[in-house]
């Protein structure tokens, strides 16, 4: 009877809206005010990339001869070397970075998750060919492989996205390993190993969504780094084409002149540093929400 009884109380838990699950994690969040801040302002930079062409004041590769001029009522931000509105390039910048950011997390978190997965998962011949690699990847700093893979490739936003995402494949397969190893040991795993469930169906239906928490915490984490990244790439000349507004080839074009238009450097910094700071706000709080043991203190 008591068997029973749970039983059908876990049937209740597992068909629970989808709302009902998420419900005590979104208060969480919202509790948290640096969280509130992330999200915030990811939600306005989100939309502020989506609308861009609307919102922007000026064509942001449209010349004019007011160069060099400082913030003011018709040019918010200034107008940097070359008459270019300064306000509407960083609009549009923001497309590129928030795309490049989400997009080479996304493709690295793919690669790298099933790598991690095969490897903790069969071990053996497997795991040395796999592990081998990505150590070796691991014993060279992100930025550089980066760099080096722009180089090989050229550069251009598709090669960009390649090079920052392979740079961070190494980091999904770590951590994906690890949670493999551990969670395959599990009884409930053995089980349906004993009943006859195929390798994919473990891995993937049994074993992968219980090592999430660590995935997308490292997910949320990776996209500040990608962005990052972006602006250092485009920063050196190694990013998108000289005509394509990105916040860190703007900065790029502000370097030369800070003494003299310091806001042509200083503003694409800041709202690369709010975006990131946003970003690693946001992933702090998703690390509490989704630790077990924040979540049984309570």
């Amino acid at each position: 009877m008591m068997s029973e009884l749970a039983e059908s109380n876990r049937a209740v838990v597992d068909d629970a809206p989808p709302r009902s699950r998420w419900l005590p994690w979104r208060k969480q969040l919202l509790r948290d005010k640096k969280a509130l801040f992330g999200l915030i302002v990811l939600a306005v930079l989100t939309l502020t990339a989506i609308l861009a062409p609307l919102i922007a004041p000026y064509d942001p590769n449209a010349m004019d001869f007011m160069m060099m001029e400082g913030p003011s009522l018709a040019h918010p931000l200034g107008v940097d070397d070359l008459g270019r509105d300064l306000l509407s390039r960083l609009i549009h910048g923001s497309r590129i970075s928030l795309f490049v950011g989400f997009s080479t997390v996304a493709l690295a978190l793919i690669a790298g998750v099933a790598l991690g997965v095969i490897a903790g998962y069969f071990g053996g011949i497997a795991d040395t060919i796999i592990m081998r690699y990505i150590d070796l990847q691991w014993a060279f700093p992100n930025f550089i492989i980066a760099v080096y893979l722009v180089a090989v490739f050229g550069t251009g936003l598709a090669n960009v996205i390649v090079a920052v995402s392979l740079a961070f494949v190494d980091d999904f397969a770590r951590i994906a390993r690890g949670m493999v190893l551990t969670i395959k040991q599990e009884q409930y795993v053995d089980a349906a190993r004993t009943l006859g469930a195929s390798h994919n169906r473990i891995m993937w239906r049994h074993i992968l969504p219980n090592a999430t928490a660590p995935i997308i915490v490292q997910a949320t984490v990776s996209v500040s780094y990608a962005i990052l990244a972006e602006a250092g790439l485009s920063f050196l000349g190694l990013g998108v084409e000289a005509d394509t507004p990105t916040w860190g080839l703007i900065l790029a074009d502000g370097r030369s002149f800070i003494s003299r238009a310091w806001w042509i450097g200083v503003f694409p910094g800041l709202f690369i540093m709010i975006t990131v700071l946003s970003i690693n706000f946001l992933g702090d709080a998703m690390r509490d929400v989704l630790d077990v043991r924040e979540v049984k203190a309570d």
